[in-house]
């Protein structure tokens, strides 16, 4: 759904230069290692589309998605197949010949997966390309090493395959002294050492950070090309990429007392002028964060529960009153989306994939008409 700027609650705008220079900057980082760009589930939010062609006119080559619709929708964006792109969840039974036609490389991650892609490939006549994973200790995805060990020993185990990765993930890299980094590391050379040869690939975005023993071929970040902190506790090291604006819809002055919102969960301390914006929970914003939202650099509270379509802030102290029609800030300079979340008690990486489709959707930074086919 897209909704025209007059009409929309909330504007929700994504500086699609600011994620290229995420990405240009995560590269400089790897020396000699490659820079991919994970752009599943909409790219965290924000648009695949535009977000991944973006970067593919920047100079990305591999695109990681999470499921195969994700990555058919985005082949057909790009047109030609000049660019790889990766299904992270692997080969449902029977959709192998969708990967093929939309030309996708499945990231296997059971012998069972393997096998029916292998099949496949026997059955079209053609070698295909594979990517494999190995779970070095997340316990998530990944083919374990009593399995990798079983295929070391099948000489026939990748018959009529193209092994073009083999990749594992980090499930501590946001702690760099967590002893699982190195534990993971050291399994992925030993696991990686048994299968055949191909470029390896274990950092995402806080694994990159981790250093040069951890780059391999092909670094995978995520939800620092859209500016989440990918460093916890130290500086953001990333450009923000996201901000959200919601309409003030209706403004009054209560007296001291008068409850505000469902179960009148606050009252006013004193005679107070409140100001109910245009978002909800309904458009992905959580219930359960009390956050602020900024007026020309003022900032106003949340007052009272968040409500579906809808959220009161106190405007009593804001020095310019608001007004309705004004747009209050709710993402940006004033508030990112790591301290929303703080808010929430969750993670950035929630907040961006939960926004909703209510939003007018507003890319500023590069042109998103059409993506490069090469």
């Amino acid at each position: 759904m897209t909704v025209p700027a007059e009409r929309a609650g909330a504007v929700l705008t994504v500086d699609l230069a600011a994620i290229v220079e995420n990405w240009r900057r995560l590269g400089a980082r790897l020396g000699k290692a490659a820079c991919a760009a994970v752009v599943k589930a909409d790219a965290y939010g924000l648009g695949a589309g535009a977000v991944a062609g973006a970067l593919s006119a920047a100079g990305c080559a591999d695109f990681f998605v999470a499921h195969v619709d994700e990555g058919i929708d985005l082949r057909a964006a790009f047109g030609a197949a000049s660019r790889r792109i990766f299904v992270l969840n692997g080969t449902p039974a029977g959709t192998e010949a969708d990967f093929v036609a939309a030309g996708l490389i499945p990231v296997v991650n059971t012998l069972g997966q393997l096998a029916g892609w292998r099949a496949h490939a026997r059955a079209v006549g053609s070698r295909l390309p594979v990517a494999l994973q190995v779970d070095s200790g997340m316990s998530r995805l990944g083919l374990p090493a009593a399995d990798v060990a079983a295929l070391a020993a099948g000489p026939s185990a990748f018959e009529g395959l193209s092994v073009v990765l083999v990749m594992s993930h980090l499930a501590c890299a946001d702690e760099p002294a967590h002893p699982a980094n190195a534990m993971q590391r050291d399994a992925f050379r030993r696991l990686s050492a048994m299968l055949p040869a191909a470029p390896a690939s274990l950092a995402n975005s806080s694994g990159i950070f981790l250093g040069e023993a951890y780059h391999g071929d092909l670094a995978r970040p995520g939800a620092a090309l859209y500016g989440i902190n990918p460093t916890p506790l130290q500086p953001n090291p990333m450009l923000p990429a996201v901000a959200l604006a919601a309409r003030v819809i209706q403004v009054r002055d209560v007296p001291a007392g008068t409850g505000v919102g469902y179960g009148h969960m606050a009252k006013a301390a004193g005679p107070a002028r409140l100001a109910t914006i245009s978002l909800g929970y309904a458009d992905g914003w959580p219930r359960n964060a009390a956050a602020d939202a900024f007026l020309d650099g003022a900032r106003l509270p949340f007052i009272g529960r968040v409500s579906m379509d809808s959220i009161i802030l106190d405007a009593t102290a804001c020095p310019r009153p608001p007004r309705e029609g004004d747009m209050v800030q709710l993402i940006g300079p004033g508030q990112t989306v790591d301290a929303v979340a703080h808010a929430a008690g969750t993670i950035g990486y929630e907040i961006l994939t939960r926004l909703g489709t209510r939003f007018h959707r507003r890319y500023v930074g590069s042109p998103t008409s059409s993506l490069p086919g090469g």
